[in-house]
């Protein structure tokens, strides 16, 4: 069950990240002291231009005139019910947010994911979503680099440069830092207007 669900996501993504390359994402970063977030967003809308239902072929033109090739999984409902003209509206965030935790926690990597497909009869779309947390410890602070190295707990190793002077002062080797990752999209088709 857990292999279809990442298939479904996967053809999700295959038909939102068609028309993503032309816009311009929007970027926020909030910061507290031992924390940060990142996050971003891109959002995009494709009109079906073509469709080959023998091979699930899909041509999507974005409004700079772009057109992109996009092949539909058998795993997508409704693919009939598409047509030339529909709307194809796509958004795709992610965040990351790392927390400085004093403290002993167990290393940690959990994973979540969700997916929601359209009904049966309707037109095609979803979304779909995954979160995935890490508790890592702190193995090295480099304050003239601004290079924190983090171990997870399959044992690997990442550097991290922390560029904030204030951020990096109250992190300390043996410290801990979680990590926490996600990613959604949404996709959903609008009959063309009249």
């Amino acid at each position: 069950m857990r292999s279809r669900k990442i298939i479904v996501a996967a053809a999700l993504v295959s038909f939102a990240t068609a028309g993503l390359a032309q816009t311009e994402p929007k970027v926020g970063v909030q910061s507290a002291p031992g924390k940060v977030s990142v996050t971003g967003t891109v959002k995009t809308t494709s009109t079906v231009v073509g469709i080959e239902p023998s091979t699930r072929t899909v041509w999507l033109k974005d409004a700079k005139g772009k057109v992109v090739q996009v092949v539909v999984g058998e795993e997508a409902r409704n693919f009939d019910q598409l047509k030339i003209g529909d709307v194809v509206t796509a958004e795709y965030s992610q965040a990351m947010t790392v927390t400085l935790k004093k403290g002993g926690a167990p290393l940690a990597a959990n994973e979540n994911q969700t997916l929601e497909r359209a009904p049966m009869g309707a037109k095609p779309g979803g979304t779909a979503s995954r979160e995935v947390t890490i508790m890592a410890n702190v193995t090295a602070v480099n304050h003239q680099s601004g290079v924190v190295t983090l171990k997870g707990p399959q044992g690997n190793s990442v550097d991290l440069i922390v560029q904030d002077p204030s951020q990096l002062k109250l992190i300390r080797k043996g410290d801990q830092m979680e990590v926490v990752y996600t990613e959604a999209v949404a996709i959903s088709v609008e009959p063309q207007a009249k």
